[in-house]
């Protein structure tokens, strides 16, 4: 199961010692099609853009969707960032819309949404169950999915593109004559088709893809850092935008982050500013005082997304807001708001 990576030596006493570093071999795994995995998700999942939907009433809502209206009237950024659940909750139809009306300008997420995102464009399903196959370690290794993204990554690092643009156009494009018959619900080849930026922001190990003998981590490595530049500039040109987090505790919050400061320190040298924009955040979890930082012996203090999102990078002269609920009631909601506005 393991091989011997390399040796080195390293000195204990005054004596040289070895010490063997060793890895996993991928080589060895099980890898099942996905014709053997059962799905939680399928296309019929996914919300069509004349649904019925649950009433959402939450003014924060109405004030951020006129805020999104405002600010692509005045040819501003709107930047969406999310997490896989959001697209889990059915909204694809919604966020894929609103890319085609130009109200998005710019998408980012994880790679477990790359990932649900392909499988439903190829296959009409996603989601496996992880308590059902964990115990025995099919979990995650499953053969078209590993593989086809990860030659798409590594095309991409050839090509020296973005993550979110090469699995954007292995959809769209059908490359190496891999069918997706349900391409209509893929936001990254609608992306790619519209030419609407969609990074990726990843980290090894957290994938499934990772997990495949076909996973190339340099190429993973820059593609993704690739896009994190590309996400920095369209926070670059955010003031008097509107930046939302939905879903996405830890990545959002932390990337957004980094990337405002980097923009920022830029801006300061050119005696610009980027302080007056809106952001959003879009939770299942609920503050009595979303503005509130509170203390480190209060749990809500290391909460990511209220912490940077809510309070210090729009202390300055932003605003934001928090809504609190599902988002296959949410999400729909500011799609509708947002479509029907005068």
């Amino acid at each position: 199961m393991f091989v011997k990576t390399d040796n080195r030596q390293l000195s204990l006493r005054g004596k040289p010692t070895t010490i063997l570093m060793n890895k996993l071999n991928r080589e060895q795994l099980t890898i099942l099609p996905l014709t053997e995995r059962r799905h939680k998700m399928t296309v019929a999942d996914v919300y069509p853009l004349d649904a019925d939907i649950l009433p959402c009433e939450n003014l924060s809502l109405h004030i951020v969707a006129d805020r999104i209206v405002e600010a692509r009237r005045a040819e501003k950024q709107v930047i969406w960032m999310m997490g896989a659940h959001v697209m889990r909750r059915g909204n694809s139809r919604f966020i894929i819309d609103l890319m085609e009306r130009g109200i998005i300008t710019h998408i980012a997420t994880n790679g477990a949404c790359a990932i649900h995102d392909f499988e439903l464009a190829h296959i009409g399903a996603t989601l496996e169950d992880v308590e059902d196959y964990i115990w025995d370690g099919k979990f995650g290794n499953w053969e078209e999915t590993g593989r086809y993204l990860n030659e798409a990554i590594v095309r991409g690092y050839r090509d020296k593109i973005g993550f979110g643009e090469a699995i954007g156009r292995l959809i769209q494009d059908g490359e190496q004559g891999i069918l997706f018959p349900h391409r209509d619900v893929s936001m990254f080849a609608a992306a790619y088709r519209l030419g609407v930026p969609f990074t990726v922001h990843k980290g090894i190990g957290f994938d499934i893809i990772d997990q495949h003998p076909a996973a190339d981590y340099a190429a993973m490595g820059w593609t993704t850092g690739e896009d994190f530049l590309r996400f920095a500039h369209s926070v670059s040109q955010l003031e008097d935008g509107v930046f939302l987090n939905l879903g996405s505790a830890v990545m959002g919050p932390e990337v957004y982050l980094k990337s405002l400061s980097m923009a920022r320190n830029i801006a300061t040298q050119r005696g610009e500013e980027i302080r007056h924009f809106t952001t959003a955040n879009f939770d299942l979890i609920d503050f009595p005082d979303f503005q509130d930082e509170g203390s480190p012996t209060d749990a809500h203090y290391y909460h990511r997304p209220k912490k940077t999102i809510l309070i210090r990078t729009v202390k300055d002269g932003g605003e934001g807001y928090h809504i609190s609920g599902d988002f296959s009631v949410t999400v729909p909601q500011l799609y509708r708001l947002i479509v029907t506005s005068p």
